[in-house]
């Protein structure tokens, strides 16, 4: 039996992920970028989901965050997962726990298949910016 590999369909970072009885993933706090009052900055959890298609076999993917320098930040573990013909999909869902963002910069999304690097997206940490002061008057 010859491998078919699998295509990234879906990368999301979020807060957080619940999965419904009938199996539908709830994706909560999905991210564009992270903006906080100050660095560093530590988030209790962040998760990474990954949906794979349109591929057959077992296969082993990898999920990091990589450092504005190009370090990486975290990294999860191998996860397997078995596509059994060319329509199946397969679904992973990986937490990292007390992220700490030290400055503010590019920060990267990696996602690797058998080692290989499928996607890299940017995630984007800055400062929020103060709130403003109302004409006339104090910062409210």
């Amino acid at each position: 039996m010859s491998e078919m590999m699998p295509d990234l369909q879906a990368s999301l970072l979020c807060d957080d992920v619940r999965q419904e009885r009938n199996g539908k993933f709830i994706l909560i706090g999905i991210f564009d970028a992270i903006t906080v009052p100050a660095f560093p900055a530590v988030f209790g959890r962040v998760c990474i989901v990954n949906r794979w298609c349109c591929g057959d076999g077992e296969f082993a993917q990898r999920s990091r965050i990589a450092k504005p320098d190009g370090s990486v930040l975290v990294e999860g573990k191998d996860v397997r997962m078995r596509l059994p013909d060319g329509v199946a999909t397969a679904t992973s869902v990986e937490y990292f726990m007390n992220v700490k963002f030290e400055s503010e910069g590019i920060y990267w999304v990696e996602i690797l298949l058998e080692s290989d690097l499928k996607l890299r997206y940017p995630l984007r940490a800055a400062l929020a910016s103060p709130p403003r002061a109302p004409e006339g008057g104090q910062p409210a």
